[in-house]
């Protein structure tokens, strides 16, 4: 069964805890003690409706601020697929929450406020979907209920909206705008009756209609390796198995493959998901393969088709999102995580930020501050193995590591 990441993303108050409870009632995702408890806690409250925002505001000082801080992870499914959600924070304070949230989601629902409009927040988060360059986006025109279901509202954001993606680099990307009530679940599990003068689809039937995997699959074949196995026992004493996820695209049993960064050849010999031998893997299943013949292997090293290899970089371009209060500096020294490989990076040259309200570019900055987002040059102790984030999302991003604290500062994206 397909699995769909989702990642919401709108401004305070804009309804994404509500909508994603409304989701979770209309699919009978909810358990009744859980419900029961909510309608409680609605009582306490003070309101005449049942506050499905309460079921993703886990932290107390979410329930207390009636805003999203950190990010939750919501898991619901019909008959036909299961959904995770990325619950983000809305607030300019914890936009990086936003980034790590949504980098691995394949749809994001964009929120907007029909009495608002589009907002500053609203530009900060679609130029973050097509940074990660996120292929379906749900522009959600909410709490129409409060403009009386008015069909101009909606028409009026959606030429605002057209004019912003207008400015994208990320053209692919496909948009589909839709008017929605989450207090009332007016078109997130089915259409609705108040608003007749819209004939497309409820979020749901969007989600339940996208065809995203085969997408997915049309990548280079990238297989990090994480683990070595050689297990010690007579019946498997020669087996010799590199286990890890397939990051993208598809690997067959009996293709040539290179072994990086040493540039070994073999071919596949078998491709095992747990007990049982399949002839192929795709994208995001993790499998042990086996190759034909001996060649030196360990953690950190990458297998890939023998005609769809990528360059090892020494010298590095990409866009920087900086996530730490210590501003990023030329010369400055960090660790680059890509993928299971991790070398020490230096940063060569700043060359500019972008301004993500109008999209604008500011050349000539000597730092990058916390939540700005900026092109950087990094010089690499090692070549990495990977590829241009255009071309491949799934081998062209990165993080960066502070030595000192261990903590991620910043994430990348080659290119």
């Amino acid at each position: 069964m397909d699995i769909v990441r989702i990642a919401t993303a709108g401004s305070v108050d804009d309804g994404k805890s509500t909508l994603i409870g409304r989701l979770l009632f209309e699919t009978n995702s909810i358990t009744q003690d859980k419900l029961e408890a909510i309608e409680r806690a609605s009582r306490r409250r003070g309101v005449d409706y049942t506050d499905l925002s309460l079921l993703t505001d886990g932290l107390i000082a979410e329930r207390e601020q009636g805003i999203t801080i950190d990010v939750a992870h919501i898991y619901f499914s019909t008959p036909s697929r299961k959904y995770i959600i990325a619950d983000t924070p809305g607030h300019f304070e914890y936009t990086r929450n936003m980034i790590t949230g949504a980098s691995n989601a394949q749809v994001a629902i964009i929120l907007i406020d029909a009495r608002n409009g589009i907002v500053e927040q609203t530009h900060r988060h679609f130029y973050i979907t097509q940074l990660l360059r996120i292929p379906y986006v749900i522009v959600c025109v909410n709490k129409m209920d409060l403009v009386n279901y008015a069909e101009a509202h909606f028409t009026a954001i959606r030429e605002q909206f057209d004019a912003l993606f207008a400015k994208a680099n990320y053209r692919e990307q496909q948009l589909q705008f839709i008017p929605a009530s989450s207090l009332y679940g007016e078109n997130i599990a089915s259409r609705s009756a108040n608003i007749g003068w819209y004939d497309g689809p409820s979020i749901l039937e969007y989600l339940e209609n996208i065809e995203w995997h085969a997408s997915e699959n049309q990548f280079p074949a990238r297989f990090p390796v994480q683990y070595v196995i050689r297990p010690k026992s007579e019946e498997w004493h020669d087996f010799r198995g590199f286990a890890g996820k397939l990051t993208s695209g598809v690997l067959r049993k009996g293709e040539e493959v290179v072994a990086l960064p040493s540039g070994q050849e073999s071919v596949i010999e078998s491709i095992r998901r747990f007990e049982e031998e399949v002839d192929q893997v795709e994208s995001g299943e993790s499998v042990v393969i086996t190759l034909a013949n001996e060649i030196d292997i360990s953690r950190g090293d990458m297998l890939v088709p023998k005609d769809q290899a990528p360059a090892g970089l020494k010298e590095i371009t990409a866009q920087v999102c900086w996530l730490d209060h210590q501003p990023l500096k030329t010369g400055k020294n960090y660790l680059l995580q890509h993928g299971t490989n991790r070398v020490k990076a230096k940063v060569t040259n700043l060359f500019s930020s972008i301004n993500v309200t109008d999209y604008q570019t500011i050349d000539g900055v000597s730092e990058i501050g916390l939540k700005e987002i900026g092109y950087v040059s990094l010089r690499t102790a090692r070549p990495v193995n990977a590829d241009n984030y255009a071309v491949n999302k799934h081998n062209g991003s990165f993080i960066l590591i502070d030595e000192g604290s261990n903590s991620t500062v910043g994430v990348g994206f080659i290119g």
